[in-house]
């Protein structure tokens, strides 16, 4: 019989990194889980071990540590959910009768997020994508994640040129928030698209902010919830995996599709959709008033307790000056009016929605 010998090992999880020295090889997983709980709090069945492998599959609870092959100083990732952040998910959002709640989330919904299959999917995006790094990311920023269509960009309406769909305030929103955070472009369309699409907006040509790198629907993973089907999300866990600096501690992210933060629904922020630029244009205040939120959690350590479903009545807390005044400093860096085959993209219906 082998003898028992000490195993260590980090986990990592939530953005903080938890040293255990007091396993043995006799140890099984299901005592290594024990002890996890012990020190984050999460249920042993809600923990999904990133990095453990036993012939080529996850472990049974009841293999012992000493099987596995586990090298010297291993780390690996935990992901999974306390049971008070389950509950308060759980809880409707109050006092947002303007938001529309496409994507009710119900105990199936929430479990979703830690699946074998699908913490698979995103091990193997972090392995395969391809991200192309337009700027390095910035020491002790936070990361802001971008959707487009109808979160930036009205792509449905007709106009002549681009900026008669922009949401109003983009670029004194996107200068504000470089200030604290790192920009990344996600949307669910080529990569073609978003290129064509952020240069018609003078979004990558600023010069009073920077986009870190875009990423395109080959990022995203496909998930099968029990009420909706098979739908495409974009989780954030294939930015963490590629950039571990980041994670639920210090990541927000906006889209108008509720369905897209169903990996990260802790994470995700959802936006009032822009449509009907022409009508809505002179009216639409959110990009505005968003940008206070930001400025408001940025000093925050941890955005993993936040609520960004009461987003308004956080950032009512504090009174900021209206980015509005940064608007003659920032309308200086868009580009030049395009010429007239720029605009042609302007007005054709892209194959896949955003």
């Amino acid at each position: 019989m082998a003898a028992d010998t000490p195993v260590e090992m980090t986990v990592r999880w939530s953005g903080n990194e938890y040293k255990l020295t007091d396993l043995t090889s006799s140890n099984t997983v299901a005592d290594l889980k024990s002890k996890i709980q012990n020190l984050t709090g999460v249920l042993p069945h809600r923990q999904k071990l990133l990095g453990l492998q036993y012939n080529g599959r996850p472990p049974e609870d009841d293999i012992q540590l000493g099987t596995l092959n586990l090298k010297p100083n291993l780390k690996i990732m935990m992901m999974g959910s306390r049971e008070d952040v389950l509950a308060e998910m759980q809880e409707p959002p109050k006092n947002l009768s303007n938001l529309v709640n496409d994507f009710e989330m119900e105990d199936e919904e929430i479990s979703i997020e830690n699946r074998e299959e699908h913490l698979a999917k995103i091990e193997k995006r972090v392995r395969d994508y391809n991200v192309t790094v337009l700027n390095p990311p910035r020491e002790g920023k936070k990361l802001l994640v971008l959707d487009i269509d109808y979160t930036l960009f009205d792509h449905k309406s007709v106009a002549e040129r681009a900026e008669e769909l922009m949401r109003p305030f983009l670029h004194e929103f996107l200068t504000a928030a470089y200030e604290d955070y790192d920009i990344v472009i996600w949307s669910a369309t080529t990569m073609k698209w978003i290129e064509i699409k952020m240069k018609e907006l003078g979004v990558t040509s600023h010069v009073n902010y920077r986009i870190t790198f875009m990423l395109d629907y080959m990022a995203m993973i496909s998930v099968h919830t029990p009420k909706y089907g098979v739908v495409k999300v974009k989780p954030l866990g294939v930015i963490w995996g590629k950039f571990s600096h980041w994670s639920a501690k210090n990541t927000i992210m906006f889209d108008d599709v509720r369905r897209n933060f169903l990996m990260n629904p802790q994470s995700g922020l959802k936006i009032r959709p822009f449509k009907s630029a022409h009508v809505n244009r002179s009216t639409d205040r959110e990009l505005l008033e968003l940008s206070k939120y930001l400025k408001v959690i940025a000093p925050l350590e941890d955005f993993s307790h936040l609520k960004h479903s009461h987003w308004e009545r956080y950032k009512s807390k504090r009174k900021y000056n209206d980015i509005a005044s940064t608007s003659s400093r920032s309308s200086s860096g868009r580009e030049s009016r395009h010429s007239k085959d720029g605009n042609d993209h302007t007005t054709s219906h892209r194959n896949q929605e955003g």
